[in-house]
């Protein structure tokens, strides 16, 4: 490989992994944000995360088409000026006058930012994996991107929890105005970086775009596919609920009555934190360490803590580091010791995600810009299984709303130890 080629290469690398940050801070708002809804309409806790994730059902395929049409830079563009437009939304349903109308005027900037962020999505997994070869490489890749994007999902709830501090039917979205002030302005500087920077484009070259077959069939593709839209349900479900419970100071929840809020953030915030450690030491080992290996031994793992979690009373209760506005960085008493157990889970989902896409796509060649569009599309599930989960734990309580949890878990073990052999290596993908 020359030299240029190598600092070409670079460049795409730390570009792609600067948008995997971008993709966290935009998911990472809603459950947050919900809170602040959840308190004037208590149907409104999950609709924000449902609505950005509803977004991947419609624009899945299309975003894996606009990859084969204009390429790689073109379908990042064109996602960024997507969102920025979907957080002018989202601030403007902070504004007065619309009045009752102003969560549903939230919910478009999120369902618009979720074209986004699937757009963003269905770049910057190929990309990387393309740029790694593919196999154990790949997954390094994806995984040292995943670092950076669990740095960001780390802060985000933190800092609205800062800025809203304990919610009443009295927070407004105006409150965390200065993060979507914030949000723009990122925006729109990633719109001219990535403007200025070269980046493969591999669907380009090739000579056609008309296949005899399709990334459908693939059997470790299709229930790659499954599997991702549990997992998205996974782990955008876990600390969302530990955010709810944290955060209602009602016999239901924690019982915590003093910054419910921002210790529920806080605590979210240590989930996303031990993703990114999750993802740096599978940076490291991944060269070495076999995906599926990864992955077997994190399902299992995940399953164990989730049980923990299911059967330890919440009046078992331990003290976990957080922020507060009044406080500074403290620590907060009274925090059920299921909450440890279930953030925990953060060292566990923080490998998945780059481990399913680089299982489902192994062996896919030019049907890989297809099957990342269709992978895209089945992230649905991030926004309907915590949705799901949500209503569970109305009816079952929030620790029994994780039993949806097991069963995800138990089929991502299903899929690392069977499910992810390719078994179709007769088509031919060059």
């Amino acid at each position: 490989m020359t030299e240029t080629k190598k600092n070409s290469n670079l460049v795409a690398i730390i570009t792609m992994c600067f948008i995997f940050a971008m993709i966290s801070f935009v998911t990472n708002m809603a459950a947050p944000f919900g809170n602040i809804w959840k308190g004037q309409y208590s149907w409104a806790g999950m609709m924000g995360n449902m609505m950005n994730f509803a977004a991947y059902l419609f624009m899945g395929i299309p975003a894996g088409k606009m990859l084969l049409k204009v390429g790689y830079k073109k379908t990042t563009l064109i996602a960024l000026a997507t969102g920025f437009v979907g957080i002018v939304i989202q601030w403007l349903s902070s504004r007065s006058f619309l009045g009752g109308s102003a969560v549903y005027v939230y919910l478009l900037g999120a369902f618009i930012c979720g074209f986004c962020v699937c757009m963003l999505n269905t770049v910057v997994n190929p990309m990387l994996n393309m740029l790694g070869g593919g196999g154990n490489r790949g997954n390094q890749l994806i995984q040292t991107g995943g670092t950076l994007n669990s740095l960001v999902g780390t802060l985000t709830p933190l800092l609205v929890g800062i800025l809203i501090g304990t919610v009443t039917e009295n927070t407004k979205m105006s409150d965390v105005a200065p993060l979507l002030f914030i949000a723009m302005g990122v925006f729109a500087i990633a719109f001219v970086i990535i403007s200025l920077v070269k980046i493969p484009e591999p669907a380009q070259e090739r000579k056609t775009t008309v296949y005899e077959h399709s990334a459908w069939n693939f059997r470790h593709f299709v229930l790659g596919a499954v599997a991702i839209f549990f997992y998205v349900g996974i782990e955008i479900g876990i600390p969302a609920q530990v955010n709810f419970f944290l955060s209602d100071a009602s016999s239901r929840g924690a019982g915590i009555l003093v910054n419910g809020a921002a210790v529920g953030g806080a605590v979210a915030a240590v989930y996303w934190l031990l993703m990114m450690i999750g993802r740096f030491c599978s940076t490291l080992i991944s060269g070495k360490v076999s995906t599926r290996t990864q992955m077997t031994v994190v399902s299992t793992v995940a399953i164990l803590l989730v049980l923990a979690a299911i059967f330890t009373p919440k009046t078992v209760t331990i003290s976990m580091p957080g922020y507060s506005a009044a406080d500074g960085f403290t620590m907060f008493d009274q925090v059920p010791l299921s909450c440890l157990f279930l953030v925990l889970c953060g060292l566990c989902t923080s490998i998945m995600w780059g481990a399913i896409f680089n299982l489902a796509v192994e062996g896919l060649g030019k049907y890989t810009e297809a099957a990342s569009g269709i992978f895209m599309m089945l992230v649905v599930g991030g926004g309907i299984m915590p949705l799901i989960q949500e209503y569970m734990a109305k009816g079952v309580g929030y620790m029994n709303s994780y039993w949806l949890v097991v069963a995800m878990l138990a089929y991502l073990l299903y899929y690392a130890l069977i499910g992810s052999k390719n078994v179709n290596k007769d088509i031919p993908v060059d």
